[in-house]
């Protein structure tokens, strides 16, 4: 490495710029059209389906996948955004190993499962690299809906109420729209600024105006977007971060993993961001294997997820486990933090204390053990800030912590909808978010016409 003579600490610039391109190069490239339609003809084209039943958004995969095969993939790629019209980016980062694939027949005789996440990818590029769109607006009804968040939900949603013809104004905190997909989705699932060619791909229908740094509870206010608009739908996501709970996790170098990868994302030289030579990440999520795979192909010499029970209650997949590991990502499991070690303020080292599960309940053992780290990464989930509610007049009701919605995504109150991560129930992942947000929009639609 470039700074072998540096002490140990959080620097930037560890690696070469050949390095860095090489590491956050596309995880998976794409298949070419040879190797889709060979893949596509793997497929059994099950009249039941399971893999179908599988996706939270219910696409034909039998169907585009037999398009891909008779050499129609534009075809194809309508069926997927019929159902899905951020297919694209869900083809990159949905666990198809626990969903589709899962599911596949193949998977269960074989081992191997039709590679649908790849094959839908090669269908959804082709019609965005040709621009094509399928679907065009509906006489403008005169409504006007409010959306409150410009990530999966949001966008599903202001896409299907501009096909409806009605007029979407969509408000973004941030200063670009994509939520969790431009600010939270590992580097290397997503480059070439594929989360941006989306945005501009979904609002192109037309009827969707964004307005960027604008948020719920500085900018705006749930009663005054009530009164404003025919409806509203929120889909702001989740916007606090859990605390380590465990003594100094206020010293330099404690770090919320989600921020760090946000500023990644957003970084145009990977050489400018600093890392550690030793990194810990506690959690046992999406957010803490994207954390530590990309602390790896920063530079970091060390990197250790920390996660306080076993590997089969992780709610990362084996197969985005098995790639940290590939990494060079050492996961180590019943594991809690305990107490951050400092230096003039600095991290220096964490230690854990060992885990059991008595009684069903999780419980420290007493006996601890001390990493040495100069860098630590807090993944232990988010939570919805109820906050930005405030001072909108009648309460929204919440479940756990989340706005409570019934079955097509109503709120307790009049005209409000909401999907996405601030939901109650929810999984956290960008396909059941698109799911949601294209439900609420129908729901939307059929109370305006009433």
């Amino acid at each position: 490495m470039a700074d072998r003579q540096h002490e140990d600490g959080i620097i930037a610039g560890r690696l070469s710029p050949d390095a860095y391109a090489q590491n956050f190069a596309d995880l998976h490239p794409p298949l070419d059209e040879h190797e889709a339609r060979v893949e596509a003809d793997r497929c059994y084209f099950c009249y039941d389906a399971p893999c179908m039943h599988a996706c939270p958004t219910s696409i034909d995969i039998p169907l585009f996948i037999r398009q891909i095969a008779t050499g129609n993939p534009l075809g194809s790629a309508k069926t997927i955004f019929d159902q899905n019209i951020l297919g694209g980016m869900c083809a990159r980062v949905c666990p198809t190993e626990t969903l589709c694939e899962e599911a596949c027949v193949r998977e269960h005789a074989e081992g191997k499962p039709v590679q649908i996440g790849r094959l839908q990818r090669y269908a959804t590029d082709a019609a965005m690299g040709e621009g094509k769109q399928f679907y065009s607006r509906a006489a403008p009804t005169g409504r006007r809906i409010a959306v409150v968040g410009a990530g999966p939900a949001g966008l599903a949603c202001a896409h299907r109420l501009a096909m409806h013809g009605h007029d979407v104004t969509v408000y973004e905190a941030r200063p670009k729209a994509g939520g969790l997909n431009e600010y939270g989705i590992a580097a290397y699932k997503t480059p070439e600024n594929f989360a941006q060619a989306e945005v501009d791909y979904v609002t192109a229908i037309g009827g969707i105006a964004v307005e960027h740094d604008k948020a719920l509870g500085r900018d705006l206010s749930l009663s005054g977007l009530a009164a404003e608009f025919d409806a509203v739908f929120l889909a702001m996501g989740l916007g606090g971060v859990n605390a380590l709970q465990a003594e100094g996790e206020e010293a330099e170098g404690v770090e919320n993993a989600v921020d760090y990868i946000a500023t990644l994302r957003q970084a145009q030289d990977m050489a400018q961001l600093s890392i550690g030579r030793r990194v810990v990440v506690i959690g046992g999520g999406m957010t803490a294997i994207d954390a530590a795979v990309q602390a790896r192909l920063l530079g970091a010499e060390e990197v250790t997820i920390c996660y306080r029970r076993g590997r089969e209650h992780m709610n990362a997949s084996e197969w985005e486990q098995d790639l940290a590991a590939s990494k060079g990502v050492i996961i180590r499991h019943w594991l809690q933090p305990k107490r951050v070690i400092a230096e003039g303020g600095k991290v220096r080292a964490i230690e854990v204390e060992y885990t059991a599960l008595s009684d069903g309940r999780l419980t420290g053992t007493g006996e601890t053990l001390t990493l040495k780290a100069d860098q630590v990464f807090k993944a232990i989930g988010q939570t919805f800030e109820p906050a930005a509610l405030n001072g909108s007049g009648e309460g929204l009701a919440l479940d756990r912590g989340r706005i409570k919605v019934d079955a097509e995504g109503r709120t307790s109150l009049p005209k409000v909808w909401a999907g996405g991560d601030c939901i109650a129930g929810g999984d956290d992942l960008t396909v059941s978010a698109v799911a949601q947000g294209r439900d609420a929009a129908e729901s939307i639609h059929r109370a305006l016409e009433e």
